[in-house]
């Protein structure tokens, strides 16, 4: 799965310490989400999104082969 998480974050003014710190999770896993290595759960997902005060869609971009079963 892509994601626009560093942009979002960069944005707002976040470095990722400050985002792990509001999402309660380590910069390690921000750098991973960033970097496409590391898909967050639900849950994380709906956190991320609400600090950024939009849809997880916005941030998280499926990858649409996957859904069309190609």
């Amino acid at each position: 799965m892509n994601n626009r998480l560093r942009n979002f974050r960069e944005s707002n003014n976040l470095s990722q310490g400050d985002l792990a710190k509001r999402l309660n999770v380590s910069r390690q896993t921000i750098i991973s989400i960033e970097k496409g290595r590391y898909n967050p759960s639900l849950d994380l997902a709906f956190s991320i999104a609400a600090i950024f005060n939009c849809r997880i869609e916005d941030i998280f971009i499926p990858n649409l082969e996957l859904v069309k079963g190609e």
